[in-house]
């Protein structure tokens, strides 16, 4: 690929413009954090452009380094923010979904990194295991684990407690 005469290389613009919505997502549920995620995404994005002209698959090469960036814990230590027990709300019409959607996601952030990753490129972007671990730069084995102690911990977490005892068992 060629570079605009902006200096930006060609389609990286519409690229962000029709997938940085998505991206956003995946970073939001990788770090529980809003403000984590947009920086996560914009280290993302700011790799791919560097090398855009590599990038045969552009949403696959922009996802493996949002994820690879998240699981290599690289971001600062500090910690300066605290967590709480209860989301910004957020209007929604339908309480139950809320619920359950908040409970997964503060299941979800109390899953260690690497398991997290792996839940979340498995189940909400539908990797197969063998691109979950070509993703995370894994074995497929270390991919098994980590989902099988992911699904161990979120069956028994007491955010997702509630949601499974209003009939969903």
């Amino acid at each position: 690929m060629i570079a605009s005469t902006r200096g930006e290389p060609d389609g990286f613009t519409e690229f962000v413009r029709a997938r940085g919505g998505s991206l956003h997502r995946t970073a939001m549920l990788l770090t529980h954090d809003h403000a984590a995620a947009e920086d996560l995404v914009q280290t993302a994005l700011a790799k791919a452009w560097q090398s855009w002209h590599r990038a045969d698959q552009p949403e696959a090469y922009v996802r493996r380094i949002l994820v690879n960036e998240f699981a290599s814990g690289w971001r600062r230590k500090w910690r300066g923010e605290v967590p709480t027990d209860e989301l910004p709300e957020r209007p929604l019409d339908d309480g139950d979904r809320l619920d359950t959607r908040a409970g997964l996601i503060d299941a979800l952030a109390r899953l260690p990194r690497q398991q997290r990753a792996v839940v979340v490129l498995r189940y909400f972007h539908d990797y197969t295991e063998e691109q979950t671990a070509r993703t995370l730069g894994i074995s497929v084995g270390t991919v098994k684990s980590h989902t099988s102690r992911a699904l161990s911990a979120l069956r028994i977490s007491p955010h997702l407690a509630a949601t499974s005892e209003g009939g969903r068992r």
